[in-house]
């Protein structure tokens, strides 16, 4: 949990949207933290999340899942929320080793020497230690030279190369997985991202890439993008939607009630979705966030819906 969170953009937005935190893979321009070395110890969080206003006490009936959640600074700020939720909704055991900055390749097994991921919490390491039923894999999508597996290939620089070398790694990993869990392998669960204000495309073309992959080997996934996204418009960016019943019925999720509207996004930060400010050391969002909480239930609802 220690890599600094630094999110940056192209030309005049660069500078309103520049944060000291949560950083990702497409958002640092500039070079990798100074922590961009893979660390020496493990984030790895194993969690038994305490009750969710929405529980669901049906759910115990069903047999309790194994979930792994794997990803960058999205889910970093995601993992306590979708852990309460996890456990609310089906009793589910729960471990988390997010990493910020992070894509695809840096799970690979492979790739220690150019990983921002030490080689304990490789995804199919995980899956052997853990053989959990769900890896739900969040990932932005690396546009920038940020992490050394992608090799330098970028988005705005080489977009074919870019969109080769994403499907080649999600293939890797899923291949990967499924050999590390064996007679038990797991469902992936590729969540879908929101929209991006600067490169909408590329969002558009990595969700196509990850419902492509999840197709080709029988996998799932997780829309949760969608919740954060217009009604009218999917990949149309958003600071504000209007407010969902569960929002109007949980204090402080409907952070403009007055005009039914709720905030997705801190003031300067067009990327992530915890409302709190941003800070030098990656961590849990500590405060209740609209857009997390969109993202997390419906990341449980997939699961859910595959377990019944």
């Amino acid at each position: 949990m220690r890599k600094p969170w630094i999110v940056g953009v192209a030309g005049a937005v660069l500078a309103a949207l520049l944060l000291g935190a949560c950083g990702d893979p497409e958002s640092a321009p500039d070079g990798a933290p100074p922590s961009a070395s893979a660390p020496d110890a493990s984030p790895t969080t194993r969690q038994r999340a305490a009750a969710s206003p929405d529980a669901r006490p049906e759910a115990s009936a069903r047999p309790a899942p194994e979930v792994l959640y794997l990803g960058d600074s999205l889910a970093m700020e995601n993992q306590k929320v979708l852990g309460r939720f996890l456990k609310d909704g089906l009793d589910a055991r729960y471990t988390s080793a997010p990493y910020s900055g992070t894509t695809l390749c840096d799970y690979l097994e492979g790739t220690a020497d150019r990983s921002l991921v030490p080689n304990g919490d490789k995804a199919a390491a995980l899956v052997r230690r853990l053989s959990p039923d769900y890896v739900v894999l969040q990932f932005w999508g690396n546009a920038w030279d940020y992490t050394p597996c992608m090799d330098g290939i970028t988005y705005d620089k080489a977009r074919t190369r870019y969109f080769q070398r994403y499907a080649a790694a999600a293939e890797q990993l899923t291949e990967q997985i499924a050999d590390a869990g064996g007679t038990h392998r797991p469902k992936i669960v590729w969540v879908l991202q929101g929209p991006d204000p600067i490169t909408p495309d590329r969002v558009r073309r990595v969700n196509a890439l990850y419902e492509k992959q999840a197709k080709a080997s029988g996998d799932l996934v997780a829309d949760a993008g969608r919740t954060v996204s217009p009604a009218a418009d999917r990949y149309a960016w958003t600071q504000y939607l209007p407010c969902t019943a569960y929002e109007r019925e949980h204090d402080g999720y409907c952070t403009e009630p007055g005009q039914d509207r709720t905030a997705l996004h801190h003031d300067k930060d067009y990327l992530h979705f915890c409302l709190a400010p941003t800070t030098s050391k990656p961590k849990p969002c500590p405060v209740p966030s609209p857009g997390i909480t969109r993202i997390a239930r419906e990341i449980t609802r997939a699961i859910t819906d595959a377990s019944a």
